[in-house]
């Protein structure tokens, strides 16, 4: 099949790529709390209407996050044209905190050579642009094309995406008899194609104890001190567990490739004082203290196992401490998913690889999670992929950037897919 059309029509987009990357950057969708949704959305709703496509701005009324003051808005623009099958581009318009060590404006979308800096241009602002163009540009090489194009920019994948994907698969936007084939242009690299990612199961676990005068701390029970034998429970006997636990799954990096957990806070007695307060702590023994727990699993792992895992270590503590209790809250779930290698979308992006880059794709799957789980969950949609400009491991990163060179080439992977499945 000859291309040439659609890649030239991807390469004299090259400005207007960084432009639009650029605007991205500069409109700063924060999350927590979730600031300037609806401004994204509606800059991205804008250009596509005037491209012919018939959009649709959904708030997720009720999901975790939303309100009024920070409603969770969803841009979903089709276009459409006779029967045939569906490609949707899926992206979350959110960013993370920007944090500290910056050298750049967090939000200045500056470019320097072929970098374009700047708190989601990596992840994942340069993929949504990369899509927008990729799409603009088959349209325009490609005039006989059959089916549906598909856009979405939405809410909260760094949270969870319950105000995002999740919300919308609910509603049947990402239903097999809508939607046949899903591309995320999360920060893979753009000779990667991500199949899924890992399963992780988040929780909070609770000690109890006994308040009492810090002078006479015999007179009360520290939960902290309990909390302090099951940290030491999970040095000695769970981290050695998961060590032995590996999967088949092609995870990037190598180290997670087996079960992982983080301990991702304590928090034990009083409660941290305001911000300018100058005296001293009051004096007692802690009654409570939690921490909060994120275990990544395995394809070949059983949830319901990962959690015993835990109970077991929590039970032997209870065994050998006198006065111990605790309590589980489990606040966040997701299983393993992983898309076939003959899946179509797969098979459609390796061949577009292999074209444009004159090499042959490398499979992965994400440590983390992203919205391919509420896609394949809710959504039924099996036939997902991960795919998309930057590097990894630069998301959350200060002086965060994409390159332009990898937005183009992926873009022109990219319109390559819809050239090959349209």
């Amino acid at each position: 099949m000859f291309n040439g059309p659609i890649l030239a029509a991807v390469d004299a987009r090259r400005q207007d790529l960084i432009g639009l990357t650029q605007d991205l950057i500069r409109i700063p969708t924060l999350n927590p709390p979730g600031r300037m949704y609806r401004e994204v959305c509606d800059y991205l709703a804008a250009r596509l209407m005037a491209q012919g496509f018939a959009v649709e701005m959904i708030r997720a009324f009720g999901a975790p996050g939303d309100s009024d003051s920070y409603p969770r808005w969803n841009m979903v623009a089709r276009l459409e044209r006779g029967r045939g099958d569906c490609v949707h581009f899926n992206s979350h318009h959110d960013v993370v905190e920007v944090g500290h060590g910056w050298t750049r404006d967090p939000f200045g979308g500056e470019l320097d050579g072929d970098r374009i800096y700047g708190r989601g241009a990596c992840d994942m602002k340069g993929g949504l642009a990369a899509s927008v163009i990729a799409a603009e540009a088959f349209v325009a090489a490609r005039p006989d094309w059959q089916g549906a194009i598909e856009i979405s920019a939405t809410a909260d994948e760094e949270s969870g995406g319950y105000g995002g994907v999740a919300y919308l698969a609910e509603r049947g936007y990402f239903s097999p008899d809508r939607v046949q084939h899903v591309i995320i242009p999360e920060p893979l690299h753009k000779d990667r194609i991500c199949l899924g990612h890992r399963g992780v199961w988040w929780a909070e676990i609770e000690t109890h104890g006994r308040i009492a005068h810090g002078s006479m701390p015999f007179l009360g029970d520290s939960a902290i001190r309990h909390m302090g034998a099951v940290l030491a429970e999970i040095e000695e006997r769970l981290y050695p567990l998961l060590a032995t636990k590996h999967t088949a799954m092609p995870v990037v990096p190598e180290g997670a490739r087996q079960s992982t957990l983080n301990i991702n806070s304590i928090h034990g007695g009083e409660a941290e004082p305001e911000a300018g307060y100058t005296g001293l702590p009051a004096p007692c023994v802690a009654d409570r203290c939690r921490i909060i727990i994120d275990r990544r699993f395995l394809i070949e792992e059983d949830l319901t196992t990962v959690k015993a895992e835990m109970v077991t270590v929590l039970e032997r503590v209870k065994a050998e401490r006198p006065g111990f209790s605790y309590e589980i809250r489990d606040l966040f779930e997701v299983h393993p998913v992983m898309a076939d290698r003959k899946a179509p979308v797969v098979r459609s992006t390796a061949e577009a690889i292999e074209r444009v880059l004159a090499r042959t794709a490398d499979y992965v799957v994400s440590p983390g999670t992203y919205d391919q789980k509420h896609i394949d969950r809710i959504g039924r949609l099996k036939n997902c992929i991960a795919y998309g400009p930057g590097l990894l491991h630069l998301a959350h990163q200060p002086d965060e950037w994409v390159g332009v060179q990898d937005m183009i080439d992926s873009a022109k992977v990219m319109a390559l897919v819809l050239d090959d499945l349209l």
